[in-house]
């Protein structure tokens, strides 16, 4: 479903806000997630609804990437009262037993025109290099390519990668060791965990390609925003940001390769700022560890340090209030992910 047409829009600001949102969970009653008995009642609903809303009105991102979406056009009429007039997906989840639902989805909207969308596809002969066959990310990624003001058509896309749950169920089978053991369950969890991150690992590295390979034909400006379950310092997710080419010169890395990178906005803001000390806020909280897990990636347009950028990344901002600060009248059905925040400012 999408929402394309164009209605206008005022005289560009100079500035633009991009926010990465895990909705934790979006599904209008009374239908249920995972489990017959996940069903929020009309009150828990209408709550989560208006922290959604007091979200946007606070923090009036202009363009939104959005995780576990089931209910995508209820989200797509609370969106459109709060003026987004432009909203889009490309995938549906699964249902099971006609109200139980599975697999959710990612979704995109924006105060700007979404000019086209379409969902994006693991390149299968990539996948067979890596000794894989008939490859499908495990939440489908999706590209809007939107009419940002000053910088034109940008492609943006969203991702919602492998969570680091387990690949499969533990204990093993007596196949491999003997079940009901506790060296079955421990080995179990060690591969299912190697499993899962294999195959995060993997989706993002093929969606990076996908985006190389739009960045070569179409030659626009790109950013990638989503929930990525882990670390972007991890060995899985790394490569993302990678500049480094074995064998190429420092100064042809900067002359051919700086064009199709992509920069994590924190590190894009930290370097337009004299508070070097500044400390990432966490968007994810799990017992006592804490960790970043939400992203907002640009090209180099966005990147001060080239010349040629229109933008830079004037301000990041973490909302969090409703994970370190809450009040359960107000947060108890929000999201148990922070929402990284980037403005965009017009260099001067």
């Amino acid at each position: 479903m999408s929402n394309i047409n164009q209605p206008s829009y005022e005289v560009p600001l100079p500035t633009v806000k991009i926010a990465s949102f895990n909705l934790l969970n979006y599904l209008e009653p009374p239908m249920a997630y995972y489990d017959f008995q996940n069903i929020y009642t009309i009150e828990q609903w209408h709550k989560k609804q208006a922290w959604i809303t007091r979200f946007l009105t606070k923090n009036q991102p202009d363009i939104i990437g959005f995780q576990e979406v089931f209910s995508s056009e209820s989200l797509q009429t609370l969106l459109e009262s709060a003026g987004y007039s432009y909203y889009a997906v490309v995938d549906t989840p699964t249902i099971i037993d006609d109200f139980i639902y599975r697999s959710p989805v990612v979704a995109i909207a924006s105060k700007f025109p979404i000019v086209e969308i379409a969902s994006v596809s693991a390149d299968q002969q990539a996948a067979s290099l890596l000794g894989l066959s008939e490859f499908h990310f495990s939440r489908q990624p999706l590209r809007a390519t939107i009419d940002i003001p000053h910088i034109g058509l940008t492609d943006c896309y969203v991702t919602h990668f492998k969570s680091k749950r387990s690949l499969f169920d533990d204990p093993l089978p007596d196949t491999i060791v003997p079940s009901e053991t506790a060296l079955s369950r421990f080995a179990g969890q060690r591969l299912g965990s190697w499993g899962s991150a294999m195959l995060r690992g993997t989706e993002a590295n093929l969606l990076l390609l996908a985006i190389l390979k739009q960045r070569e034909s179409s030659t626009r400006p790109m950013l990638l925003m989503g929930d990525f379950n882990d670390e972007l310092s991890s060995s899985c997710l790394e490569q993302l940001i990678a500049g480094n080419v074995f064998g190429m010169s420092d100064s042809d890395i900067k002359r051919l390769i700086g064009y199709y990178r992509l920069y994590d906005s924190w590190d894009l803001f930290t370097q337009n700022t004299e508070q070097v000390s500044l400390l990432r806020s966490p968007t994810h909280y799990f017992g006592s560890k804490t960790s970043v897990l939400d992203y907002i990636l640009l090209s180099q347009e966005f990147n001060a340090q080239y010349l040629g950028s229109l933008f830079e990344v004037s301000d990041y901002h973490t909302e969090d209030k409703h994970l370190v600060n809450s009040s359960f009248d107000e947060d108890g059905y929000s999201t148990d992910h922070a929402i990284p925040c980037v403005t965009l400012s017009l260099r001067n």
